[in-house]
């Protein structure tokens, strides 16, 4: 069973920058429910942590050093059963907020929102419920219920370009030279569709893709 730090909800942090992490530290400590009891840098890190420490609620950045922390999800709760996992991310879509809700995770929270919507976040997910940040919450409950997100409605014109383009088996610097642009700015559009439609190969947005009829 998941332990308390006294009568506090117990954290365990997996954030590898460190002014993001004491930040929330700070924040967490200064609570009269909540304690962080523990901070781990990456993916290996954190299922050491949790097995250890066995923390109420996992705090879980989603891009660290050796893995995308969504697929962590399903190690963190085998390591460490009745544990919740909160996923915390700089920009997601409905289809993350779905990934997220697929591997087993409690929600799902901006970075550019407040920490008092983490602290909120937190406290949610350990009493059981979820908590996904405004615009989120609807692609997590479309898959967990079986209907489909219109995934492609956040795409912009020029993502819809690249996205065309990936289904041609094109790279980046094809990218570039098709639409005119720099090499960098081809893989910024590249990874914003990534993201968007969550996920994690151009291979794998191109499944997503025809899946959801953007491409032929």
């Amino acid at each position: 069973m998941p332990r308390t730090a006294g009568s506090r909800i117990s954290i365990l942090l997996v954030e590898d920058h460190d002014m993001v992490a004491e930040a929330i530290r700070l924040a967490m400590d200064r609570t009269d429910d909540l304690e962080v009891v523990g901070r781990s840098l990456s993916v290996q890190d954190a299922l050491a942590d949790a097995a250890r420490l066995r923390p109420a609620v996992v705090v879980l950045d989603r891009r660290l050093p050796d893995g995308d922390g969504i697929d962590a999800i399903g190690p963190l709760k085998a390591a460490a059963p009745g544990t919740r996992v909160l996923v915390l991310t700089g920009e997601a879509s409905p289809a993350v907020a779905a990934r997220v809700a697929e591997a087993g995770g409690s929600g799902l929270i901006l970075k550019i929102g407040n920490l008092r919507e983490l602290e909120d976040g937190v406290r949610r997910v350990a009493a059981g419920d979820v908590a996904f940040s405004e615009g989120l919450l609807g692609g997590a409950l479309d898959r967990l219920t079986g209907r489909i997100a219109d995934v492609g409605a956040t795409l912009t014109p020029r993502e819809r370009e690249t996205l065309g383009l990936l289904g041609e088996g094109l790279g980046a610097a094809e990218i570039s030279r098709r639409l005119g642009v720099a090499v960098n700015t081809a893989r910024n559009h590249v990874q914003r569709v990534l993201e968007k439609l969550g996920a994690r190969s151009q291979l794998e947005a191109v499944a997503v893709a025809r899946r959801e009829g953007l491409l032929r």
